[in-house]
């Protein structure tokens, strides 16, 4: 097989993508259209929930189907009053159906490629590989997040009256982190905590959870022998993958916790020579466990767009923008090797601009719209980084969006249509914009760090919750310091782009494992404010937007002073929490604002 013949094939596996997304996306449009008759299965979803079917239950669970959002389902069984562990149970539930419903839509893409003998065998068998194994990662996720996330994280939380400060150096003294490279606390783990008489001990997964791992690992054998029986005729990676599926089998096999760190780098070291347009994903993000940061159980497949061109377009903006903020500083040795480590890393960025095909486990729980990975900062310094941006995916899912009467009363129906217009009929535009805060925001993620930075900066816990404001703030900045002028037409939109996801992140303030957006959402509303791009009117419940030329520089200004403190802030290595408080303190279990004002908006809004 030719490798233009497999990029024809390619393009027939995206262009069915499409459809199906366009086919689920139905579910919004008849919710819109109020046709309930045509919503069968989210009627069936409210039974396997065992709840009554309402307009604002109705919403939720589209949304948890299709774009699967936990927060609007969460919403309302607050609102039905249901206890902390009824919501649990049904979030649960709501996890199974979801979870069958996107089994079988991934096994029609499966039969569409055999019956359509798409591709060469080799990746046919990648595609089938992937599929078995997710099914098995899919069923363990049930299990981590009981043990994890509600099991063991809140008899923390609640042995320490919620300080999660006193949770974090209980960890530390008790010697219940992970070891990482050089013996040092790693940033994240591949182990749970069990109970160990009156205290815990940790556990690898294999050992904590024993049947799922070892059903994981038997679905890995069989992919690595059916793969190990073809060839790759095409990108000539066939060793390349089977030694990657390898390194995973010696992952999840081993139960030395000092040792997980270690053989999970060698997986990402196997994983980062894979170059082809076919990129699989395993456990790499760890956002839902913010003590111990264990790594969520991900699995999926991501495929590159055949039209897709490789560019250095951003990489370029971000590094000119980089080079400004640093040499603001009185540079010393131990700020140049930070800047150089970063520096190194961009160089060895590899861009996929893609969409999901197949996904499991923890995805199932919300899709990333881009990512940048591995986290492993040594591994990024031999290898360099992936960056996966999924810009037509979430194109297609913005123009199904409802229009939500929320957002015609916050927003006003004249941006709203702006917005609207923007989105619908300026479809290039749309990607320079997506290219500035999405992509930006992925490169972001890599500035101002070294392989120490995030063990020393979340000593209290707050390392992710400052962040997802970093990493989309070194987008921004590379626009806002830019001397060339093609992206100046995008001012306005990118304002408009700012505003609505720095509202819409106050969405997430009860969902722990996003709880980083949400505080990223509240930094960024001390910008807005603090410069009069919003103002609220506490009276009339009415929030004010101004886009004008004047306050659009007042917020450039506001974002270069306090990105340059936060880039200090990093180089220096203070605690993360340091920075987070000067604009949100934790009240009981959620960080409100500071500023009276916002904390009005944000208690309105949500």
């Amino acid at each position: 097989m030719t490798k233009q013949q497999f990029l024809d094939d390619l393009q027939k596996i995206y262009d069915f993508l499409d459809t199906q997304k366009s086919q689920t996306n139905q579910l919004i449009k008849h919710l819109e259209d109020k046709e309930f008759e045509k919503l069968t299965i989210i009627d069936d979803f409210a039974k396997a929930l065992n709840l009554t079917m309402k307009d604002d239950l109705r919403f939720a669970l589209v949304t948890r189907l299709v774009n699967l959002r936990n927060d609007s389902l969460v919403q309302v069984l607050k609102k039905l009053e249901k206890s902390e562990k009824e919501i649990i149970e049904i979030q649960e539930k709501a996890y199974n159906f979801v979870k069958d419903y996107w089994h079988d839509i991934h096994s029609k893409l499966l039969d569409f490629i055999t019956t359509n003998n798409l591709l060469s065998p080799f990746y046919q068998e990648i595609f089938i590989g992937v599929y078995n194994v997710g099914l098995q990662m899919s069923a363990w996720q049930t299990s981590w997040t009981a043990h994890i996330i509600n099991g063991i994280n809140k008899e923390l939380v609640a042995k320490f009256d919620g300080d999660e400060e006193k949770v974090m150096k209980y960890l530390e003294d008790e010697k219940l982190l992970d070891l990482g490279h050089g013996g040092i606390i790693a940033d994240r783990s591949y182990s749970a905590l069990v109970k160990n008489g009156d205290g815990y001990k940790s556990q690898a997964y294999i050992k904590a959870f024993k049947k799922e791992t070892t059903e994981v690992i038997d679905a890995l054998e069989e992919f690595a022998d059916k793969l190990i029986e073809l060839e790759d005729d095409v990108f000539n990676q066939k060793w390349d993958y089977v030694l990657y599926i390898q390194a995973l089998i010696k992952a999840f096999s081993e139960d030395r916790t000092d040792e997980l760190v270690s053989k999970w780098a060698d997986v990402d070291r196997a994983w980062m020579k894979i170059k082809t347009p076919i990129q699989i994903g395993h456990p790499l993000e760890y956002y839902e466990d913010h003590f111990r940061k264990a790594v969520a159980l991900e699995w999926d497949i991501r495929v590159t767009n055949p039209k897709f061109a490789q560019n250095d377009h951003r990489v370029n903006k971000i590094k000119s923008s980089f080079a400004k903020i640093y040499n603001s500083f009185n540079v010393n040795n131990e700020y140049k090797k930070i800047y150089d480590f970063s520096l190194k890393s961009l160089d060895k960025v590899q861009l996929y601009v893609g969409r999901p095909a197949l996904f499991f486990g923890a995805e199932f729980q919300g899709l990333f719209s881009a990512q940048v990975v591995p986290n492993d900062e040594i591994v990024s310094l031999e290898e360099g980084k992936k960056i996966f941006a999924f810009s037509d995916e979430i194109l297609q899912t913005s123009r199904a969006k409802p229009f939500l009467v929320l957002s015609r009363e916050i927003f006003g129906q004249d941006i709203l249509t702006l917005d609207r217009n923007f989105l619908f009929n300026e479809t290039a535009s749309w990607h320079q914009v997506y290219d500035i805060s999405t992509i930006g925001h992925e490169y972001g993620h890599i500035l101002w760090c070294d392989e120490q930075t995030e063990s020393v900066m979340n000593k209290t816990g707050n390392f992710k919750n400052i962040e997802e404001f970093k990493a989309t703030t070194g987008g921004l900045i590379s626009y806002f310091l830019d001397e060339n002028t093609d992206e100046s037409h995008l001012k306005e939109q990118v304002l408009i782009d700012l505003v609505k996801r720095s509202v819409g992140l106050i969405g997430w303030m009860e969902v722990d494992e996003v709880q980083p957006y949400y505080c990223e959402g509240l930094i960024h509303l001390n910008a807005l404010f603090d410069t009069k791009v919003l103002s609220w009117d506490d009276e009339n419940k009415k929030l004010n937007i101004n886009l004008s030329d004047a306050v659009y520089e007042e917020l450039k200004a506001w974002y270069i002073k306090n990105y340059t403190a936060l880039a200090k802030h990093y180089l220096d290595k203070l605690d993360a929490t340091k920075f987070l408080n000067n604009y949100a303190t934790k009240n009981g279990k959620y960080f409100m604002p500071n500023n009276e004002t916002i904390n009005s908006f944000v208690k309105y809004y949500f």
